[in-house]
This record gives structure tokens, C-alpha cells and sequence, in this order.
């Protein structure tokens, strides 16, 4: 897998009030009536360590956030030093942030914290490799909404780190109008009239169309996108030709990284890959204890609780 250095972005962060009731909700399923009673039991409740997260294979960091919230919520004693950011690229062995504190926090927190950063390092990572296989034309890598429940911002902004774009984020902010909805109402004519005329000004209309003759209609009516869906690179080329400049083009559909590049070299403007949020593989993470400073305390049985 080729993957740039550093990717060039002006990536923002999400807003802790987005991220921690996430993180939250996601370490009390963990922690569940009693805490971690292993840690609780096993380890004196004095005893400190020193961790690192580290790369097990090549990708693109996301998630450090999500993660770093897991430990300090167990324990704001947590300290923890990044030696990398979202959006780089890391190789196998690559420390990614070194964390210190009592050694029962950093347990308890562990495996949240992973999973929240293999999961969106692996979107990342994915999202990166589509951005790779079409750069050097116009296109960009876009997400979709098949996101997993209550995970969309998180996941979305994982696409971003990535070197991608999102989609609308919800059924709010933008008109979709798909095959469903062109059935229903009779046409793409009368589905676009009807949405129209039920939005404020600043709402755009995007449309599915499956044929160039849906095209043309959509083009004859008007809209502000068109999502050209299971389309041929040469179907993609002859759409490119007739929206003309008029709307913004996205292809969807059988998006692979071996077949990004020649529907990017079509000309559209956005490629969405649904499969970048719903199947993308976890980036392996691993935490591994560098220092470790034993005390001869007996083990309180007292748990971490949020």
C-alpha cells in the first residue's frame, strides 16, 4: 500500500461536546454495574506505568481524540504525549502517543481507546488509499451516509482525515433525491418539482439518475448535483459531456482502489464509496507497556468509575 507522508489538509478538530458523550457512553458499556474488576483486584491501586500506542501496520492515523478522552475520563491523572496527529501517515512500529499514569486507569481504558482508533485509523487509512489511486485528476473520495449508528460524526471526520470529503451528513442538510423517491412521485421531473418547492433557497438538490435519458430530464429541470450511479467509465464520460459544467457530478457505485482511476479519469467531480464507513478493516493499534514501576501495596478493590 503507497500512502503519502503527511497529508495536506486543514483538518478540525470535532468538538469535545461531539466526541466525549461517545467515548462516555462507549466506556460505561465497558465498566457496566461493578467497573473493571480485574484491574481493580490485580492491580495496587498506587501503581503507575508508562505506555505507548503503537502502528502494527502501515495506515493513516484518526481518532487520538476519542482515544485520549478514554483514558482521562477513567482517570485524569492520564498524561498523554502525541507523537503523531490525525491525518498522518505511520509504518509498522511507529509509536503514535506515549501515555502515563496509574496502572489501572490505563487498563481500564484500553480497549476503548483502541477501538475507537483502530476503527477510524482504518477509515483513514482506506479513504487514503481511493484519495492515492485518483490523484492527479479533478475527483474527490466523498463518504455516504451507510455510517455505523452514533458513530456518523466520528466516522465522517475519520474520512476527512484521510484525505476525503463528506457527503451531507444527515437527511437535513441536503435533498437526495434517489430511485425510491423518482418512483413515487411519478419521475425525476416531478420528484425535483416537489422538492423544490418544499425547501428554503440554500438547500441543495442532488439527484440519482441510472440512464443518460434521467439525466438529460434532471439537466432540463434543473439541479445542483447528480449522482450518476452504477454507471461505466464510458457511461461517466458521456454524462460529464451532457451535464457540462451545469451541475456537480458524482459516480457511485462498485468503487474499488483498483477501479477509482478510471472512473475518475471520466472527469466527474466526486466519487462516493459507501464501503469507506460500513466495511472499512480496523487499523491494528497495539498499547505496549514500555515502564512499569512496581509498589508493594496489596490491591484495593475499588474500581474506576466515570
Amino acid at each position: 500500500m503507497s500512502l503519502p507522508g503527511v497529508l495536506e489538509m486543514n483538518l478540525v478538530p470535532l468538538p469535545r461536546l461531539i466526541v466525549e458523550p461517545l467515548v462516555r457512553a462507549a466506556l460505561l458499556e465497558d465498566l457496566g454495574l461493578a467497573g473493571d474488576i480485574t484491574s481493580a483486584s490485580v492491580i495496587p491501586h498506587d501503581h503507575r506505568s508508562t505506555v505507548v500506542m503503537a502502528a502494527r501496520q502501515p495506515g493513516v492515523i484518526a481518532g487520538l481524540d476519542a482515544a485520549e478522552l478514554a483514558f482521562v475520563l477513567v482517570d485524569p491523572e492520564i498524561a498523554i504525549r502525541r507523537h503523531r496527529q490525525d491525518g498522518d501517515a505511520v509504518k509498522p512500529g511507529d509509536v503514535i502517543a506515549t501515555i502515563e499514569g496509574p496502572s489501572r486507569g490505563l487498563l481500564t481504558a484500553e480497549r476503548t481507546a483502541l477501538n475507537f482508533l483502530g476503527h477510524l485509523s482504518g477509515i483513514a487509512t482506506v479513504t487514503a488509499e481511493i484519495a492515492a489511486a485518483i490523484s492527479g485528476t479533478k475527483a474527490s473520495v466523498a463518504c455516504t451516509r451507510k455510517t455505523t449508528p452514533g458513530l456518523r460524526a466520528l466516522e465522517k471526520y475519520a474520512v476527512r482525515a484521510g484525505g476525503g470529503m463528506n457527503h451531507r451528513f444527515a437527511l437535513h442538510d441536503a435533498v437526495l433525491i434517489k430511485d425510491n423517491h423518482v418512483a413515487i412521485a411519478g419521475g425525476v421531473t416531478e420528484a425535483i418539482r416537489r422538492a423544490r418547492a418544499g425547501i428554503g433557497h440554500l438547500v441543495k438538490i442532488e439527484v440519482e439518475v441510472d440512464t443518460l435519458d434521467q439525466l438529460r430530464e434532471a439537466m432540463e429541470t434543473g439541479v445542483d448535483a447528480v449522482l450518476l450511479d452504477n454507471m461505466t467509465p464510458d457511461q461517466l464520460r458521456q454524462a460529464v459531456a451532457i451535464v457540462a459544467g451545469r451541475a456537480i457530478t458524482e459516480a457511485s457505485g462498485r468503487v474499488t482502489p483498483a477501479s477509482a482511476a478510471a472512473i475518475a479519469a471520466s472527469g466527474v467531480d466526486l466519487i462516493s464509496v459507501g464501503w469507506l464507513t460500513h466495511s472499512a478493516p480496523v487499523l491494528d493499534i497495539g498499547l505496549d507497556f514500555v515502564e512499569a514501576a512496581p509498589t508493594q501495596t496489596s490491591p484495593k478493590r475499588v474500581a474506576h468509575m466515570l
